[in-house]
């Protein structure tokens, strides 16, 4: 990543250096995104498996 810095300063080209900082905190936030999603799929699930579990408990319980 440093050879791709010192490569654009080199040029002076700070458009391309700003289209490159963008491209790298995008692509940061969009694996933050989907690792939060992941996360919360998995709290959804146990959620899911518990009310389900209450709910073959009830039935029994008739």
């Amino acid at each position: 990543m440093s050879d791709i810095l010192n490569a654009i300063l080199e040029r002076g080209d700070l458009a391309h250096l700003a289209l490159f900082l963008w491209a790298c905190a995008a692509t940061a936030q969009a694996y933050l995104a989907l690792r939060e999603l992941g996360e919360a799929t998995r709290r959804l699930d146990a959620f899911v498996r518990e009310l389900a579990r209450f709910n073959r408990r009830c039935r029994s319980d008739q």
